[in-house]
């Protein structure tokens, strides 16, 4: 093997060591299929925008936007989803189960019309988007 060759196979071998190790450090925080953190936002599985409620209590268990605040704020549903880490399920005022972060539930805006569009940010100042 020349020197050039063993420099090479180094670095590759270096690289995926470091690769691999950042993914063994992500595995507990895994969001379920679909929901990604992205230019320091969450997007569902649509790639639209999350958002989170501060009327919500985080670690409640449940979402305080039903009925005609739900028409406006979709929730995120949990659509059999296995959450993880900083991701859990809560159960909505109709037994629905909603997909929530770090204890907050999960929501659209029914404003937004293309993914990175963040217009429900600071609506009503109760409104925040949900960030990583």
């Amino acid at each position: 093997m020349t020197r050039t060759t063993f420099q090479h196979t180094t670095a590759l071998l270096a690289l995926s060591a470091a690769l691999l190790g950042g993914c063994a450090s992500s595995a507990g925080s895994m969001a379920p299929a679909g929901v990604m953190a992205s230019n320091g936002m969450l997007t569902g599985p649509n790639g639209m925008t999350l958002y989170t409620f501060d009327k919500d209590a985080a670690g409640s268990g449940k979402s305080v936007c039903n009925g005609p605040c739900a028409t406006n704020w979709p929730p995120l549903m949990a659509a059999g989803a296995t959450p993880s880490g900083d991701y859990s399920v809560v159960t909505r005022d109709d037994g629905a189960k909603q997909l929530a972060y770090k204890g907050k539930p999960l929501y659209y805006w029914v404003k937004d019309s293309k993914p990175g569009d963040k217009t429900g940010d600071g609506f009503n100042n109760v409104w925040r988007v949900a960030a990583p």
